[in-house]
């Protein structure tokens, strides 16, 4: 009887985690105006070193990154992402905000830590109190009164 319900847990859990919307989250390659050779490199390297949970060496290579292509929002995600996983969750909010202040649209930085519990404000039902258009919010700006 106890292996029955021992394997009815292990099945339970592995439903579980098969069914998680979560995706891992996992450094964005570099792609646009900014995806230059050295910032493409130091990318790179970032990503074997996340990738291999060397998070402190991922962060030196992803600063570097972000401090030669400032207005990447890929840059900064990755970044945060380093941050994130050293356990330093308020700077990496930080770049989690910038980065979506720089790539509006990317879907993949919106589904960031820091910005997932909001949800997509393109998805989200409007309502005549509050409306608001299309476009993505500023983090930086001051928020506008109703």
């Amino acid at each position: 009887m106890k292996q029955v319900v021992i394997v009815g847990v292990i099945l339970a859990l592995l439903g579980t985690a098969a069914c998680s919307k979560h995706k891992p989250l996992v450094p964005l390659d570099m792609i646009g105006a900014d995806a230059t050779p050295q910032v493409v490199t130091l990318t790179e390297q970032g990503t074997q070193a996340f990738n291999a949970k060397q998070f402190e060496a991922a962060k030196k290579f992803f600063e570097e990154a972000m401090s030669a292509a400032p207005q990447s929002g890929q840059a900064h995600y990755n970044y945060a992402l380093a941050l994130n996983a050293l356990g330093k969750q308020d700077v990496a909010r930080q770049h989690f905000l910038e980065a979506a202040n720089l790539a509006p649209g990317d879907k993949v930085i919106w589904d960031s830590p820091a910005l997932a519990p909001y949800g997509d404000p393109d998805t989200r039902t409007r309502t005549k109190e509050r409306p608001y258009g299309t476009q993505r919010p500023n983090f930086g700006a001051p928020l506008p009164r109703y």
